[in-house]
């Protein structure tokens, strides 16, 4: 089975299938990726990076983003390990948001 964006069966476990809440959860996870992504892309300070990385990780986590949960992770580990593939990383998970703010967007039109 292909794997989406966003893992709506989990979504609907999340918010015990309530369809107003899960369009809140994934419109605030959509201006969650926007700003976390520009902190791990523009921040100057490696701890604000980690820190908008697990925070991105998190909300991900929370509404079955798991590519962007997984891309997330990536960036926190080579930011700890000052691994010099993060750039690569950074370009997986600004697909993965990208991909995950796609499905948000016919999700909330499809309403």
């Amino acid at each position: 089975m292909p794997q989406t964006a966003i893992d709506l069966d989990h979504l609907s476990r999340q918010t015990g299938g309530d369809q107003d809440l899960e369009r809140e959860l994934l419109a605030l996870f959509a201006q969650q990726c926007v700003r976390h992504l520009r902190a791990i892309h523009q921040a100057e300070d490696r701890t604000a990076r980690l820190d908008a990385a697990h925070t991105l990780k998190g909300a991900a986590r929370a509404i079955g983003a798991w590519q962007v949960a997984d891309a997330a992770d990536a960036i926190e580990q080579r930011l700890a390990a000052a691994d010099p593939r993060l750039e690569q990383a950074m370009d997986t998970l600004a697909l993965a948001a990208a991909e995950a703010r796609a499905v948000i967007a016919r999700y909330d039109s499809a309403a």
